[in-house]
C-alpha cells in the first residue's frame, strides 16, 4: 500500500512537472499534453480519471494562456487522443505518431471552420500551413511521453521496488 502510493505521488509529480513545461517558453505545439493523455492511460486503473487528467492539465494552463473557440477542438482531440491511449495495451512510436495525428487533422479543422473560407482552397490553404508545426507536436509528443514513460519506470525501478 505504501509503495502504489508512492507510486500516486511519482506519478502526479511527473504529471504537474509536464503541466508546468507548457506555461515556460517553448516552440509553438511542443508541449506535453498528448504525453501525459497517453501516460495517463498506461498509469492509472481509473480510466475516467485517466481521460480527465489531460483535460484537466489544459484547461488549468489554458486560464493562464488564454481561452477561445479554438479550445473545443483542442479538447476534443485530448479526449480522442485519451480514448485512444485506453484501448492500447502497450506504447508504441506508433501510438504516439497516431495521437500527434489525431491532434493535427482535429485541431486544424478546427482552425479551418473558425478562421478560413469554408471551400476545398481554405481547407487545402489551412493545412498546407499547418505543416510546419506538425513537426514541432510530434517531435513534443514524442520527448513529453518518452520522459514521462522512462522516469517514471526508472524512478519505480530504482527507488519505490526497494522501498
Amino acid at each position: 500500500m505504501k509503495n502504489l502510493k508512492r507510486e500516486t505521488m511519482l506519478v502526479i509529480s511527473l504529471i504537474g512537472l509536464a503541466v508546468a513545461s507548457r506555461l515556460l517558453p517553448h516552440p509553438p505545439n511542443f508541449a506535453p499534453i498528448t504525453g501525459i493523455a497517453l501516460f495517463a492511460a498506461a498509469r492509472f486503473q481509473q480510466k475516467w480519471f485517466a481521460f480527465l487528467l489531460p483535460l484537466f492539465c489544459l484547461f488549468i494552463t489554458d486560464l493562464v494562456l488564454g481561452l477561445s473557440w479554438i479550445n473545443l477542438f483542442v479538447y476534443g482531440a485530448f479526449a480522442l487522443i485519451s480514448l485512444m491511449g485506453m484501448r492500447r495495451k502497450k506504447l508504441h512510436f506508433p501510438s504516439i505518431l497516431a495521437g500527434s495525428t489525431l491532434f493535427f487533422v482535429v485541431s486544424n479543422l478546427g482552425v479551418w471552420l473558425l478562421h478560413y473560407p469554408l471551400t476545398l482552397e481554405g481547407l487545402m490553404s489551412c493545412f498546407t500551413l499547418a505543416i510546419p508545426f506538425f513537426g514541432n507536436t510530434l517531435a513534443g509528443d514524442l520527448f513529453y511521453t518518452l520522459v514521462l514513460f522512462y522516469t517514471f519506470s526508472t524512478v519505480k525501478k530504482t527507488y519505490l521496488q526497494t522501498a
